[in-house]
């Protein structure tokens, strides 16, 4: 017997070494769907908006787009505090500030060696200030990222309309500006064009300087490269909306409002959208306007935010230098409205399961509830080669709620093209939303209503779908479902009332 014990030791341990180490082998993660966001892409979209700073000459001409010829002593903010724009973005739940250091006139937030026409012409602490760099300060003191916006259109210019010069004028400001202020996570520029001047912006050169000294910055434009604009001033994205697109069908300044709203469900780049909008009727300051309300941004939040794209909110200084009181209160009461409704998940302890599960179902690293966890890390993913997908909730009593809430892990790609979410009632099911896209967050609102089950059924998709979020909530600030312009696109999403599977007509359908 002793003579078997080194045998039978040497057995146990191939055993261990083989048969439960292979039993206990982890599923890997599912290809990604190619194109996928890089990782400044990724940081960017997981920070859902953006306070948008237009700030210059024109906060005290009353102008919007100055002319250039403005007398560089108008620049005279009497309390300038970058510290409170910073704080309140940082309250407000954005993620970074975004500042136009230069806008159309020309005039430079900092002190370029490479112009007269800037602060350092200015009385403003004593021609020795520089709004750029106090901006910066700020936002690293709040946690938060900064941006800025460096217009190509520069009507004080000289050398503007010779285009070898003034690129190389462009390309040296935004050098000082990309080395001189840390880390900027997002420049923000257009194919603005004015006057009878002829120019041709480099912007091939311009996007290989900016990517060589910020190796995590995206760049935005109406055209990408990492980032693309929605297509309006609103802050509405299309009821479908893809990150792929196709960057090499657009150039800057030449966009068609519904491709750069809806993406591209087979484009080979990953551009995601940009949703730009104000809180004033004007970009910049005017005594004479007032903000929007914090349920209009709310509105906003829902056709930006939760369609996919990232939210930019302009809110502009005031001739102080300061964001004024009643735009901070709507601020204010956005965030809360936001809290009220988003803090509270009425899924969160529901019990969760799919008709098929990656690796079995027994397999936790793809359960079904994992859904119910909050990242984009933690995620659904169903057996191979499926033809339908569904999941079910059990919310363990029955629930009033009008929105959900959908996410996709974006890091494996954008998959789903369209879905649709049901609720059991007196043992029928009965469709209550419809759905395109998802990608990295989709709020879906509609009257209230009230169930303990719901399904969500992934109707097609470009590969596997995979599902990262699932949220049921309650937003008793929208107190009215919103019936105006209405709009049948086929790609539209819609939320129809209490639709029994087995009946084809007499619902009552809304877009969203």
């Amino acid at each position: 017997m002793a003579a078997l014990l080194p045998a039978l030791l040497a057995h146990l341990l191939l055993l261990c070494a083989h048969g439960d180490t292979a039993s206990a082998a982890a599923t890997p993660p599912p290809l990604p769907i190619l194109p996928v966001p890089s990782y400044a892409q990724l940081r960017w979209q997981l920070s859902e908006m953006a306070l948008f700073l237009h700030f210059g000459p024109n906060t005290f001409t009353d102008s919007e787009w100055g002319t250039g010829h403005a007398d560089p002593s108008v620049f005279a903010p009497s309390a300038l505090d970058a510290g409170q724009w910073a704080r309140v973005a940082a309250r407000a739940g954005f993620g970074r500030v975004v500042l136009t250091a230069k806008h159309h006139d020309g005039f430079c937030l900092w002190p370029s060696a490479l112009t007269n026409y800037s602060v350092a012409a200015s009385p403003w602490r004593g021609g020795a200030g520089d709004v750029v760099a106090e901006v910066a300060a700020a936002a690293r003191a709040e946690g938060i990222g900064l941006g800025l916006y460096l217009s190509p259109w520069d009507r004080h210019e000289p050398v503007y309309g010779d285009t070898v010069a003034y690129n190389e004028h462009y390309m040296g400001q935004m050098t000082e500006l990309l080395t001189r202020y840390g880390d900027v996570e997002e420049v923000w520029l257009d194919g603005a064009k004015g006057d009878t001047k002829k120019m041709d912006y480099l912007f091939d050169a311009w996007f290989a300087l900016i990517h060589q000294l910020q190796q995590r910055v995206v760049i935005f434009s109406d055209a990408g490269p990492d980032t693309r604009w929605v297509g309006d001033e609103a802050g509405v994205a299309g009821y479908t909306c893809w990150s792929t697109f196709n960057k090499s069908a657009v150039t800057i300044g030449h966009t068609t409002a519904e491709y750069s709203g809806s993406g591209d469900p087979f484009g080979q780049d990953w551009v995601p959208a940009e949703c730009d909008v104000s809180i004033r009727p004007g970009w910049f300051w005017h005594a004479s306007e007032k903000p929007k309300n914090a349920t209009t941004l709310l509105d906003i939040y829902y056709k930006s935010v939760g369609r996919n794209c990232l939210l930019i909110l302009n809110v502009p200084p005031n001739s102080s230098g300061l964001i004024s009181v009643e735009d901070m209160q709507v601020l204010q009461e956005f965030t809360e409205i936001r809290h009220t409704i988003f803090s509270q998940n009425l899924a969160a302890n529901a019990t969760v399961t799919a008709n098929s599960v990656r690796g079995g179902q027994d397999n936790l690293q793809f359960a079904p509830s994992n859904v119910l966890e909050g990242s984009i890390y933690s995620y659904w993913a169903p057996q191979e080669g499926q033809t339908s997908w569904e999941m079910l909730f059990d919310l363990g009593l029955s629930t009033s709620f009008n929105v959900l809430q959908l996410q996709e892990p974006i890091q494996l790609g954008q998959r789903v093209i369209g879905f649709h979410v049901d609720i059991l009632v007196d043992e029928l099911w009965q469709t209550i939303a419809e759905g395109t896209t998802i990608g990295y967050k989709r709020l879906l609102k509609f009257p209230v209503t009230e169930s303990r089950y719901l399904k969500l059924c992934i109707d097609s998709a470009r590969g596997d779908p995979l599902i990262s979020f699932f949220g049921v909530f309650m937003d008793p600030f929208s107190d009215r479902y919103n019936l105006e312009n209405l709009d049948e696109r086929t790609n539209s999403s819609r939320v129809i009332m209490l639709r029994k599977s087995s009946e084809a007509g007499n619902s009552s359908t809304v877009t969203m």
